[in-house]
C-alpha cells in the first residue's frame, strides 16, 4: 500500500490542464500527469495554478481537476489544491471545497491586481488559513513590486498554526530566504517558483522545494537529491541540460504552458491530442516554436539516459 508523504521536500510540479483541440478538458490525461509525477518520486503536486491555466477554468472545472488529481494520486503524492480568488470570502470558500475534495495542502496566491498594504494581505491570508484545517502554502508573485518577507511570515505564523509554506518567485532571494527561516525558527518552509530557475543557488540556503512544470520533474528531482547529498557537480550536470528550456519558455507564460504540454506529449505522458491550450493564448512565431520543439526533443532524449542516483 502506498505511503503518503508527510511534507514537501524537493520538486513540486504544477499539473497542467490538458485541453483537447476543441478546448474541452481531458481528465484522464490529468490523471496520467499525476501518476507520472508520483513515478518521478516527488512528494507533492499542485493544481490548478497559473501553470495549470486556472484563469481559463470555470469554478466547477477547477474543482473537477482537483478531484481528478486526488483520485489519481492514490495516496502516493500530496495534492496541493490551489484556491485563488481576489475576494477573501470566495478564496476561503474555494479552500474549504478543496479540503472537502481530499486535497492535502491548501495553496493560494496573494491578490496583486491592485496595491494592498501588508496588513490587508495579512487579514486576507489569516481568514483563508482560518477557514481550513489543512496546512497552507501562500504564493506571492508580484513582478511590479516587493513581495512578502520575514516579518509577514512571522506575524502570520504566530496567528495561524496551519500556515506552513511560502512560495516566492523572485531573483536574488537568498537574503530573504535566510531572514524568513530565522524569523520563523524554520516553522515556514520556503519554496522557489518560476520554473526552478533559481533552484541551484538556493538549495544550499535551505529552500524546502521548488515548483516548476511537470515535463522534467524527474530530472529536477534527481538534481535536487544529488545537490542535497552534496553531489553538486552531478546535480549541475543534470540541471544544465534543462536550463535552456526553462529560460526560453518563461519569456511568456502562455508559451510556457504550450512548451510544457509539448514536452509531456513527447515523453508519452499525455496524448498529443490533449496537449492544447484554451484561447485566448499566445501564438509563437514559427522559428520560435521550432526552437522550443528542438529544446524539448533534447530533454526527452536525455531523460531516457541512466542518471546517477
Amino acid at each position: 500500500m502506498a505511503t503518503k508523504p508527510t511534507e514537501i521536500d524537493g520538486t513540486v510540479p504544477v499539473i497542467p490542464t490538458t485541453f483537447r483541440k476543441d478546448e474541452s478538458i481531458d481528465f484522464d490525461a490529468i490523471g496520467s500527469c499525476v501518476r507520472f509525477a508520483a513515478d518521478c518520486g516527488v512528494t507533492a503536486v499542485c493544481l490548478p495554478a497559473y501553470g495549470s491555466e486556472f484563469y481559463k477554468l470555470s469554478e466547477e472545472e477547477r474543482f473537477q481537476v482537483v478531484e481528478a488529481a486526488v483520485e489519481a494520486a492514490n495516496d502516493r503524492v500530496l495534492i496541493i489544491g490551489q484556491s485563488n480568488h481576489p475576494a477573501t470570502v470566495h478564496a476561503a470558500e474555494i479552500a474549504r471545497k478543496n479540503e472537502d475534495l481530499g486535497a492535502d495542502i491548501i495553496s493560494f496566491a496573494l491578490p496583486r491586481l491592485f496595491s494592498l498594504t501588508e496588513n490587508d494581505l495579512l487579514k486576507y491570508s489569516a481568514a483563508i488559513c482560518s477557514a481550513v484545517k489543512l496546512p497552507v502554502l501562500i504564493q506571492d508573485f508580484n513582478p511590479g513590486g516587493a513581495t512578502i518577507g520575514a516579518d509577514f511570515c512571522r506575524r502570520l505564523a504566530d496567528t495561524c498554526e496551519n500556515f506552513r509554506y511560502v512560495k516566492l518567485e523572485e531573483p536574488m532571494m537568498g537574503p530573504k530566504l535566510t531572514a524568513i527561516r530565522q524569523a520563523t525558527d524554520d516553522r515556514i518552509g520556503v519554496l522557489e517558483g518560476w520554473g526552478a530557475l533559481y533552484m541551484m543557488e538556493l538549495i544550499p540556503l535551505g529552500i524546502c522545494g521548488t515548483m516548476p512544470g511537470l515535463g522534467m520533474a524527474d530530472l529536477l528531482q534527481q538534481a535536487w537529491r544529488l545537490a542535497k547529498a552534496g553531489e553538486e557537480e552531478q546535480a549541475v550536470t543534470i540541471y544544465e541540460k534543462v536550463l535552456p528550456q526553462i529560460v526560453f519558455s518563461l519569456q511568456n507564460f502562455e508559451v510556457f504552458a504550450q512548451v510544457e504540454k509539448d514536452l509531456l506529449a513527447r515523453r508519452g505522458v499525455i496524448p498529443r491530442e490533449s496537449a492544447h491550450s484554451r484561447s485566448a493564448t499566445y501564438t509563437p512565431d514559427e522559428p520560435s516554436w521550432k526552437y522550443a520543439q528542438k529544446l524539448n526533443a533534447r530533454i526527452a532524449e536525455y531523460a531516457k539516459q541512466p542518471k546517477a542516483s
